[in-house]
This record gives structure tokens, C-alpha cells and sequence, in this order.
């Protein structure tokens, strides 16, 4: 008699966790490998396109036959239930403690869902990302740069994170807030949609890409300087959900083309401040610092982000 063989559990099966159409008792023993991202899943978008031709059916009256005709949206399947046993899809998730769902599943709607996607988003942004240096400035490697100075990070499934980049944000100095278009809204590329304060001052930053608003780092609001401290990770400034990437981002800049541009702004910057601020600052070598704004007002608030940004 042979010994069975033992079995290796694999990296993603140790991550699987159980599908949301499962949970709700659509379908048995389905596991989600891809921390429930839905809509890169095949699976799901068979569901959906079997739940909906069902829910067509029985409006016209018809009975759907054999076993795709007991799909039904997994939101459905929950919505019988008494709403206390309703679990909020953030608990579903794995990544809250049972929570009942108020809204019908209708998350657009919930203040919860949008709080905890903001927060959940934010701590999700902070990584390690690998830094490249131009006089002191910092380049991260795999984004994409406006020569407005604000920048782009392509995510999954058309989203874009958005913020300022090292060189604006030493320009301008610790900033007091950074207000972006509220979710829903829509930018434009090379737009001023980004608004930034100082004080008194104010400036308008341009938006890297085009598209529909997702998400907004509230924090930024009352606390402008975490961008400064945090330019490329917890100081992001919004979600971008982008249908024109292929086409806009021939217009952005990455890698040496991008460090190649901030070195030509960094030269322009020394040339200013040999003109109207500090020669020793303009020398070769010199360090601009973390607030030229503040070291030298002489410069001019709307001179430096006319000319900059």
C-alpha cells in the first residue's frame, strides 16, 4: 500500500482567503488568492455575468434552469438576511472585527467605508520605495514626474497615486495644507487642481494625469508638512482613477529623463537666487535646503511658483 504523498502547501494558498461569494453562500469552498481584489478576478466576473442574466430572466418572468440558475449577487444573498447578520465587507475582508453593514452593501454610500478606505489607503502607501538623488533631491525609481513638479504612481487596474514632489515642496516650505478635488471630481493633466498653503500664500499645482477622483489624503488638510516630511508616501495627496494613462504619459517623465529636468530647474533655482537671494547659496555645491521659501523671502512667493510650478 502506498504511503500518500505529503502535500506542499504553496505561498498563495497560505494567503488564500475565503471568497466573498462564498461567505455569502452563493457558491461552496471558494478560496480569494488575490487579497479580494474583484475586479482583476475572472471568477467573479463569471458570477456577476450569470447573477445578472438570472436577475433579466426573472424580471421577464422565466425561471432560470440547472445550477447557474441558483446565482444570485452575493450582496443579494446577504440583503435576506436580518440586517444584524449583514457583515460589513471590511470584516468579510479579514481586515476589521464583525461590523453589520447599514447600507445595504451599498458602500458609495457609507461614511465607515469611506473613512476606513481613506485610512486603510494611507497606511497601504507607506513602503520603502528605492531613491535616487539629484544634489539632495529625491528621485523614487518607478514614478512618473510632471514638470510641474507634482507626480504619479501607476497602481492596479487604472488607479494613480498622486503627490509633490521633493523639489516643490523645498521650494515652498512646510506647508500648512494640501487640498485636493474631493472624491468624484474630475482633473485634468496640467490643470492647477492641486491647492497648496502657506500661510497667507497659496499656490495651484498641476494634476499629472487625467481622471475621476477615488480617494484624498484627508490628513494633508490640517497637516500640510506631512507631505513635506513624507513627499513620496504618507504625504500623497490623492487617488486618480485614469482612463487616458496610455496616451498622458507620454507627456510625464521618469528615470534619468526626469532627473536630467530636475537638474536643469536645480540650475535655474541657483541662477535665481544668484540674482535676488543669498550667492553663496547659488555657488556650486551649496545646499538649497528644506524651506528656500523661507530662508530667502526676497525671492518671492508667486515669482518661485510662477516660475516653477
Amino acid at each position: 500500500m502506498k504511503t500518500p504523498r505529503p502535500t506542499r502547501s504553496t505561498e498563495k494558498e497560505k494567503n488564500a482567503a475565503p471568497c466573498l461569494w462564498t461567505q455569502a453562500g452563493v457558491v461552496r469552498r471558494k478560496q480569494c488568492r488575490i487579497d479580494y481584489d474583484c475586479a482583476r478576478c475572472g471568477f467573479d466576473k463569471r458570477l456577476t455575468r450569470m447573477a445578472e442574466t438570472n436577475r433579466r430572466l426573472k424580471r421577464e418572468g422565466k425561471t432560470p434552469g440547472g445550477k447557474k440558475g441558483a446565482i444570485v449577487f452575493w450582496t443579494d444573498k446577504l440583503n435576506a438576511r436580518p440586517p444584524w447578520r449583514r457583515p460589513c465587507v471590511h470584516h468579510m475582508k479579514g481586515r476589521i472585527d464583525f461590523r453589520a453593514c447599514p447600507r445595504e452593501y451599498e458602500c458609495r454610500s457609507c461614511e465607515f467605508d469611506q473613512f476606513f478606505t481613506d485610512r486603510h489607503a494611507v497606511h497601504a502607501a507607506i513602503r520603502p520605495t528605492p531613491m535616487a538623488e539629484t544634489e539632495g533631491f529625491k528621485i523614487p525609481v518607478g514614478f512618473y514626474f510632471h514638470p510641474g513638479h507634482t507626480w504619479a504612481k501607476i497602481e492596479e487596474n487604472g488607479a494613480v497615486r498622486v503627490g509633490i514632489d521633493d523639489f516643490a515642496l523645498r521650494v515652498m516650505g512646510p506647508l500648512d495644507a494640501v487640498i485636493a478635488p474631493l472624491a468624484g471630481k474630475t482633473v485634468t493633466q496640467g490643470a492647477g487642481d492641486i491647492r497648496v498653503v502657506r500661510g497667507e500664500k497659496t499656490a495651484r499645482l498641476k494634476s499629472p494625469v487625467s481622471g475621476v477622483v477615488t480617494e484624498v489624503n484627508h490628513r494633508l488638510r490640517d497637516r500640510g508638512a506631512l507631505a513635506n516630511r513624507e513627499p513620496f508616501s504618507g504625504g500623497w495627496a490623492l487617488r486618480i482613477h485614469s482612463g487616458a494613462l496610455r496616451r498622458e504619459v507620454k507627456n510625464l517623465m521618469m528615470g534619468q529623463e526626469a532627473q536630467n529636468a530636475l537638474q536643469e530647474d536645480i540650475d535655474a533655482m541657483r541662477r535665481l537666487i544668484g540674482e535676488t537671494g543669498d550667492p553663496l547659496a547659488a555657488a556650486d555645491g551649496g545646499n538649497l535646503g528644506h524651506d528656500i521659501f523661507g530662508s530667502m523671502p526676497g525671492l518671492g512667493w508667486e515669482r518661485l511658483t510662477g516660475r516653477f510650478f
